[in-house]
C-alpha cells in the first residue's frame, strides 16, 4: 500500500471516532433526565421535590472529594449525575426519608474507588449500593416497581429514545439480547410451572426493566471487553434472575429484597464475576505476551 494511502484518513474514523464517546456520553445523561422529567411531570415519582437534589448532591460531591483524595483531579460529573438519577427514580423509601439516597450515593461512588481489579470497578455502581440498601433496610427502603404501570405513550418514548442512545454507544446487543433472552426464560417458566404467559413477560415492560436495560446491564465501565461476551453476560443475568423467580414460586427461602428485585441482583452476581474473568484474562494474555517478547529478544 503506497504512503499517500496511508497517510489520507479513515472516513469513518474522522467523521464519527472523535465525537462518538462525547456525544454518546451526553446522550445517555439526557435520556436519564427525559425520564426523570417525563415520569415526575405525569405520576410524581420522586415524592417529593427534596430527593433529586440530595441524590444528586451527595454523588457528585462525593465523587469530587473520592477523585480528589485518590487521583489528585476534578472528575467528570456525568457518571454520579446518571448515578443521582437512578437511585432517585428506583429507591422507594418511606415516605419523607431521606437518608437512604444519601447512603446510596455515598456508597455507589466509593465502590467505583474501592471495589475494584487492575484499576477497573467491578460491579456497576448503583446496582450493587441499591442491592446492598434492600438487603439491609428492607423495611424502610423497596424498589420502584409497577408505579407508572404499562403506559403506553411513556414507554414508547423512552424505549424510543432509549433504543437510539443504545444504538449510537453500540450497545444496543447487550439490550436486544437481555431482552429476547428474558421472554425466552418467561416462555419457559410460563410451561414449567404452568402459569400464564403474559404476567411472565409483562415486567420487562415495566419501569424497573426500563431503567435497568439502559442504565445498568449497558454500563461500559463493568461490560467485558468483547462484544460476543457481552451478550453472554446478558444471557446469564436472564438466566439468573429466571432462576430467582422460580425460586420465588416454589418458595424457597431467600431475602425478600431478592424476591423484589431480581434483575438487580442478578446483575450483582453475575456482572462482577465476569468483568473479574475478562480482566484476568486480559491481564494474563499481557503478561504472556511480555515473556514471549522477552525471550524472542534474548534469543535474537
Amino acid at each position: 500500500m503506497s504512503e499517500a494511502v496511508l497517510s489520507q484518513p479513515n472516513p469513518r474514523v474522522t467523521s464519527w471516532a472523535w465525537i462518538r464517546p462525547a456525544e454518546t456520553r451526553w446522550a445517555a445523561v439526557l435520556l436519564g433526565t427525559l425520564v426523570l422529567v417525563v415520569c415526575q411531570w405525569r405520576y410524581g415519582i420522586l415524592g417529593s421535590y427534596e430527593v433529586l437534589p440530595v441524590a444528586l448532591g451527595t454523588s457528585m460531591l462525593t465523587e469530587t472529594v473520592l477523585s480528589l483524595v485518590a487521583r489528585q483531579k476534578l472528575p467528570n460529573l456525568q457518571s454520579a449525575y446518571m448515578s443521582g438519577i437512578s437511585m432517585s427514580l428506583l429507591l422507594r423509601p418511606q415516605a419523607g426519608v431521606l437518608w437512604p439516597f444519601v447512603v446510596c450515593a455515598v456508597i455507589t461512588i466509593a465502590s467505583k474507588y474501592a471495589l475494584t481489579y487492575g484499576g477497573r470497578h467491578l460491579w456497576c455502581p448503583t446496582d450493587l449500593s441499591i442491592s446492598i440498601l434492600l438487603l439491609a433496610a428492607p423495611a424502610s427502603v423497596a424498589v420502584l416497581s409497577h408505579q407508572w404501570g404499562n403506559d403506553l405513550p411513556t414507554n414508547l418514548l423512552i424505549w424510543s429514545f432509549g433504543i437510539y442512545v443504545a444504538w449510537r454507544a453500540r450497545i444496543f446487543h447487550i439490550t436486544i439480547t437481555y431482552v429476547a433472552a428474558f421472554v425466552v426464560f418467561a416462555l419457559l417458566r410460563s410451561a414449567i410451572m404452568g402459569l400464564p404467559v403474559l404476567p411472565e413477560i409483562a415486567p420487562v415492560s415495566g419501569p424497573m426493566y426500563q431503567l435497568f436495560v439502559f442504565f445498568m446491564i449497558t454500563d461500559p465501565k463493568t461490560n467485558v471487553s468483547s462484544r460476543r461476551g457481552r451478550m453472554t453476560v446478558a444471557v446469564l443475568v436472564a438466566l439468573a434472575e429466571a432462576v430467582i423467580r422460580v425460586m420465588a414460586d416454589t418458595g424457597v427461602p431467600l431475602p425478600s429484597a431478592i424476591y423484589a428485585a431480581p434483575p438487580l441482583f442478578a446483575l450483582a452476581v453475575v456482572g462482577p464475576v465476569a468483568k473479574w474473568l475478562d480482566l484476568r484474562r486480559k491481564r494474563t494474555a499481557e503478561a504472556d505476551n511480555l515473556t514471549a517478547w522477552g525471550v524472542a529478544r534474548a534469543t535474537a
